[in-house]
Parts: structure tokens; sequence; C-alpha cells
């Protein structure tokens, strides 16, 4: 009988708890790294509240191989960079449901602000930039 109210009391222990409403992030989500191919890798989330986490992103100029989680419960997004860049960067994801994942790689050469937006909800500000580093 101690033995379970100690486990109980144990179980409602501190710790940092999530703001109401907010979805955690991943591990390593918006770190950049280098691979030991020599590719810059990067993990942007989204979820159900029309936001890229994170919304801005440096890499150099290189290879970038992205990485793009949908952690939405309810929401399917995409990930497409738009003609506003200095260079054009083809490859995205176009669809993306809850739960899923999907990577892209693309080379950069141009200096300046890429931006990308998910096409289905850019309405409602769902939108980021990768600047590459001159």
């Amino acid at each position: 009988m101690v033995a379970a109210a100690l486990i109980l009391l144990a179980g409602c222990g501190g710790g940092d708890a999530p703001e109401p409403g907010a979805t955690p992030t991943a591990p390593g989500v918006g770190d950049v790294t280098t691979a030991p191919d020599g590719a810059q890798e990067i993990t942007v989330q989204t979820q159900d509240d029309y936001v890229f986490v994170p919304d801005t992103f440096t890499v150099g100029p290189g290879t970038v191989r992205l990485t793009v989680v949908n952690v939405a419960e309810e929401m399917t997004h995409n990930l497409e960079f738009t003609d506003a860049g200095p260079e054009d960067v083809s490859e995205g994801v176009s669809l993306l449901a809850p739960g899923e994942e999907k990577t892209i790689e693309f080379v950069v050469t141009q200096p300046g602000d890429h931006l990308f937006e998910c096409t289905f909800h850019v309405q409602l500000g769902q939108v980021g930039t990768m600047t590459v580093r001159g």
C-alpha cells in the first residue's frame, strides 16, 4: 500500500509541462547540422496551427537536405518554395498528411532569402524563409 502511494506521488511530481495548446517540437527541429556526406540537414515541423517551426533558418551555399514533419492531428500541409528568391528551388513537399514526414534534397548557390510556404494555408500566414549565407 505504501509503495503504491509512493508511485502515485512520484507520478504527480513537477517538471516542465508544455503550455496549454502548444505543440511540442521534436528533438533536433530547427537545428542545421552537417551530414557525413557534407549535406546541410534541417528539420522543419508543421502542425495544426498554421505555422512552420522554425519559420526561418540559415544555411550556407551547397546541398540542403530538408525534412518536413507534420505533427498535426487533423491538418494536411505542404512546403513549396516561391519564385521570389534569388534562385529557383523546384523541390518541395506537395502533400504531407498528419503524422507523415518527407525529406527533399536540393542545391542552393545564391545568397539571400528563399521564401517557402504551405500553399494550402498561405492566406493564413503559413510562410517561412530559408536564408543562404553569402
